[in-house]
């Protein structure tokens, strides 16, 4: 005990002495690149051309089987959609094991396996492990590719085109890789209902025989495993895959950048924010010298919060939540330099002419020495916590396989990082950040932004939502003389059923259901005039989510049972609400101002424009069609948390008359990038309500 107490007094002394020695007015110099040791994975080869990859980690009792077929990019043309199609097939039953019977036996073991139209990864305890690789290997050989799947499969393909119809980032996705790389190029094409139609059983059938096949196969395990174990198992299970015919592929050349900078807009009249993207198409590998140098300039310009391009356009100027940029690597030449952003349309412009602004000053400026050194030690950091995971060590071995990466490319991976000099991110910056030859891709909607882009100067060129240039779209045309406001809502009164039949109505009940990320929700709302009102919100297997109700004093809102008393200035605009119809009282309301400013396109039927503004500022727009005078659309805009304006976009069509009384039978409101469709299961008119159905 002496000895350690003695020991322990020597060890405190000697740490004073040193803390004693440091002088904290200078700041330490950086130490050298933390040394990195990577386990080399086992590998071996069957016959059929299948390489395995094998990387032991005995921490837990799991493995997991990663299969990548490193095929070639090629064209689908016609029937472009067929490998999506195909990889929503495969891993659902054998040809010797029902579906059904397939996707028990994964659950029942705890397990998960999952394919693509070129992959596949399966994960599960190692007493389970053998079985999940017996049941990839026999799935990725003998998938049950049926006709009723192949239906249902193409079914779902068709609904998800129309459900991103009115998405501006799934239209902003598909126009930009076709205007960068051309409709013709793998990376260019895109799925349409025409060639989803022309798609059959055959063709999936034939795809898969032609590349689902092991010739330049890779299969990585990592995980509690044995190599000569998984070795035997691998031959057993995977031995009797052919090998399938080397089809050498041309790769046809991705377009030419522009000559100058060029505006490419695509008009989205339901847009209540632009998707900006300021691309253009570079050449860059992982094996060139120069890419460790572009990571950590495009982490600067673009690549993280403190990027030039996030603190411009959302720390300083508040125009978006985030703004991003990536340059991408490809061993075929076909890769993109893009920055990208979304901002409300107000500032669509002025986004524009500072994304373009930022990448023009770290091409011109030199980059600050603490700029430098955040990024640097930002992919420090995230490389050496990447290590803890065996997966990774995995992944850096198949890297260096598909990319013809030399073997100490991982090994130097810190060393070259840490070598990117200032001098460095500005010889890149301007080689690849080709803002001159870029095309800014803005999809949004028209009748609001396109004034203000064409004062940039920018020249301006037209698409539809497919990457087709178009003429200039007529955005608004003029009001014809003699149609007001109150012409219009006179009009909107009349469609639905008239003064006198709406005045009669005193309660209404709305049944509605609707579908989100999988759940099914169901929602009633109950109002008694002139101003009570009730929102039950529940989701099939959790019950009711939300709740909120008026009772033309006080109100309250209820989230997973949470209740809150609704806020005062919520009250006052309950309060103010008279009538069950907001038309009825619109002409006759002094706080609000109300303006026709023109005609425009909805859904491809012109529709008058009714904009209506509070005392607050605060303004929302009326849609209503200019044949038939029903609503078909309705924006309206407010002050969210920390002054960020938000916007609340809602489409109506399939009325139905109830009562002498037309609704809206179907509502489309904008959510989490996609568009949540209420359709309505049962409208009652003059139903009976008390006081106590509104507390």
């Amino acid at each position: 005990m002496k000895t350690k107490i003695t020991a322990l007094i020597a060890l405190f002394l000697l740490s004073i002495s040193a803390t004693a020695q440091i002088d904290r007015s200078v700041q330490p110099k950086p130490g050298p690149a933390p040394s990195i040791t990577l386990e080399v994975p086992g590998e071996f080869e069957l016959k059929n051309g299948l390489k395995v990859l094998v990387v032991e980690n005995h921490k837990l009792p799991r493995v997991s089987y990663s299969l990548v077929i490193d095929n070639q990019p090629a064209v689908e043309g016609n029937i472009t959609g067929v490998n999506g199609i195909l990889g929503s097939m495969m891993g659902n039953g054998t040809t010797s094991i029902s579906k059904d019977e397939f996707n028990e036996e994964i659950d029942f073991l705890g397990a998960r396996l999952s394919f693509g139209s070129s992959n596949a990864f399966g994960s599960s305890l190692t007493k389970y492990s053998e079985r999940i690789l017996e049941l990839m290997a026999d799935a990725a050989m003998n998938p049950l590719l049926t006709e009723e799947e192949f239906q249902k499969e193409k079914e779902k393909a068709l609904e998800g085109l129309k459900s991103n119809a009115k998405s501006v980032d799934a239209v902003a996705s598909r126009v930009g890789g076709a205007l960068s790389y051309g409709k013709k190029h793998p990376y260019g094409e895109f799925v349409t209902e025409e060639s989803l139609n022309n798609i059959t059983l055959d063709n999936v059938r034939a795809y898969f025989q032609k590349n689902f096949n092991p010739n330049n196969a890779y299969l990585v395990v990592v995980g509690d495993v044995d190599f000569r174990t998984v070795e035997k198992q691998v031959k057993k299970h995977f031995k009797k895959w052919d090998k399938g015919i080397d089809v050498t592929k041309n790769i046809p050349e991705v377009y030419r950048n522009v000559s100058a900078t060029e505006i490419n807009f695509i008009d989205m009249p339901n847009a209540v924010q632009s998707n900006i993207s300021v691309t253009s198409n570079v050449k860059l590998e992982m094996g060139d010298p120069d890419y460790h140098t572009v990571l950590i300039a495009n982490k600067i310009l673009g690549g993280g919060f403190g990027s030039y391009l996030n603190m411009n356009l959302r720390e300083e100027h508040g125009y978006t939540y985030g703004a991003r940029s990536s340059v991408g690597t490809d061993r075929y030449g076909a890769s993109r330099f893009t920055a990208s952003t979304a901002v409300r349309n107000a500032v669509t412009d002025s986004a524009v002419v500072e994304s373009l602004k930022e990448i023009k000053r770290i091409k011109a400026e030199k980059v600050s020495a603490e700029d430098l050194k955040n990024a640097k030690a930002k992919y420090v950091g995230d490389f050496v916590l990447a290590l803890e995971r065996p997966q990774t060590i995995a992944n850096y071995a198949l890297n260096i396989k598909l990319n013809n990466l030399p073997k100490d490319f991982y090994k130097t991976y810190l060393t070259k990082i840490n070598a990117v000099s200032i001098e460095d991110v500005q010889r890149v910056a301007n080689k690849y950040f080709t803002e001159q030859n870029a095309r800014v891709i803005v999809v949004g909607k028209g009748s609001e932004v396109v004034t203000n882009l064409e004062k940039t100067g920018i020249p301006i060129k037209y698409f539809d939502a497919f990457a087709t240039e178009v003429s200039k779209p007529v955005f608004s045309k003029p009001v014809p003389d003699g149609v007001t406001a109150k012409t219009v809502i006179d009009i909107y009164i009349t469609a639905i059923g008239g003064k006198t039949a709406l005045d009669n109505v005193t309660t209404l009940v709305q049944e509605m259901s609707a579908s989100f990320q999988g759940q099914n929700m169901a929602m009633t709302l109950k109002q008694k005039s002139p101003n009570l009102i009730a929102t039950d919100v529940s989701i099939m297997g959790m019950g009711t989510v939300f709740q909120q109700a008026f009772n033309g004093e006080t109100g309250y809102m209820a989230q997973m049972g949470n209740k809150q008393p609704m806020p005062a200035d919520a009250v006052e605009k309950a309060k103010a609400k008279k009538g069950l119809f907001d038309e009825l009282n619109l002409m006759n309301d002094s706080t609000k101002k109300l303006t026709l400013s023109g005609i425009e396109a909805v859904n491809g039927a012109d529709a008058y424009v009714l904009v209506i503004e509070n005392e607050e500022g605060e303004t929302s727009k009326n849609y209503y069609d200019v044949t038939s005078g029903l609503k078909i659309k309705s924006v309206s805009t407010a002050k969210g948390p920390g002054g960020k304006e938000i916007t609340q976009e809602k489409t109506f069509g399939d009325y139905k008359e109830v009562g002498g009384i037309k609704f809206p039978y179907a509502t489309s409101v904008p959510m989490g990038g996609q568009s949540v469709e209420l359709k309505v299961t049962a409208v009652k008119v003059n139903e009976p309500l008390t006081n106590a159905d509104f507390e």
